[in-house]
């Protein structure tokens, strides 16, 4: 009698316990973030300096997430993103960004959409406030997919969208660095504030399985002859699409154009199987550096799974997802 009554005690016990929670409850969402990458140096980054990226970052990588909490999309949660690094004087975009060899600000930005393969882009805007809004209204609003320069901005100007005096984009360290560099200092000119490879991105994954990317940049310090790096570029320093991954890139622009890493890192994960950490592993540590191009990308594959992967002593970046995942590191 006491065996049978504790056997069916037991068998009420196991029936009653709960199954074992999963990791992420729902559709995976997640969202990386960078702020560029480059030489950062630990000994010249002040802990007032740090706590300030940190910051920016934070309000960056929060931002796009609660985009994304709130059911919205992956497009929605990049551009959401970005638009507060921009607006950031501390990254190389928008209104931190650095000066070309005329002593203006030139701005690229692009947006890729993983479901539809549409993308938008704009180079050499020089009032746009915002450039990666108008890299969202370029593939929303137009049949065209790069704009340029004088032409990009009379679309925005369509668009009433904001436009802002060059003095806006005028900070005091980026005019230094400018300065540095015509001197032919170009350690100097990086600084900490890493003037060259400085542009900021966003990828993301929403509830729908939809993937995107987003780039923006000021470009490279003491560029001439209307340089464009590789941000602007589908492909380059872009690139979404669901059936791989959507990938953000930020270093030595004219290396990222010349192996086309964000698109190959997507066509290995799509052609070969490999993840995309091991793509994203590869491609910057092996072909990009056998070039001879520094740098790094942030990359979220299908299943949400996020890789930040950087061949140079730091970068500044964040990620957050919905398991529990919430960082921010430099080095």
């Amino acid at each position: 009698m006491l065996r049978t009554s504790l056997a069916l005690l037991w068998s009420c016990v196991v029936i009653a316990a709960p199954a074992p929670a999963a990791a992420v409850e729902g559709p995976m969402i997640s969202i990386a973030i960078h702020g560029g990458a480059g030489v950062l140096s630990r000994a010249a980054l002040t802990p007032e300096h740090e706590g300030a990226y940190r910051a920016d970052l934070e309000r960056a990588l929060d931002a796009g997430y609660a985009v994304l909490a709130a059911g919205g999309s992956s497009l929605d949660a990049v551009v959401a993103a970005v638009r507060i690094l921009e607006d950031s004087p501390l990254f190389n975009a928008g209104r931190g960004a650095v000066f070309s060899n005329a002593g203006i600000n030139e701005l690229d930005a692009a947006i890729m959409d993983g479901r539809t393969l549409r993308a938008g882009a704009v180079a050499a805007v020089r009032h746009v406030k915002n450039p990666i809004e108008l890299a969202r209204r370029v593939m929303d609003a137009s049949p065209h997919v790069l704009l340029t320069g004088a032409g990009a901005e009379e679309f925005a100007l369509e668009q009433s969208l904001t436009l802002v005096p060059g003095s806006y984009f005028y900070t005091e360290r980026r005019w230094q660095q400018l300065e540095q560099a015509r001197r032919g200092d170009r350690a100097a000119a990086a600084d900490i504030d890493i003037g060259y490879f400085g542009t900021v991105g966003a990828v993301a994954r929403d509830r729908d399985g939809n993937l995107a990317a987003a780039t923006s940049t000021g470009g490279l310090t003491n560029k001439r002859w209307g340089r464009v790096g590789d941000s602007p570029i589908i492909g380059a320093g872009t690139y979404a699409d669901n059936a791989s991954c959507a990938v953000s890139a930020t270093g030595s622009g004219e290396y990222f154009i010349r192996a086309v890493v964000a698109h190959e890192i997507c066509a290995r994960v799509r052609l070969s199987g490999v993840t995309a950490a091991a793509a994203a592993q590869a491609v910057v540590h092996g072909t990009l550096r056998k070039l001879g191009g520094d740098g790094g990308v942030i990359v979220v594959d299908r299943d949400g799974h996020l890789t930040l992967a950087f061949n140079t002593e730091g970068m500044f970046r964040g990620a957050r997802d919905a398991s529990g995942r919430r960082e921010i590191a430099i080095y």
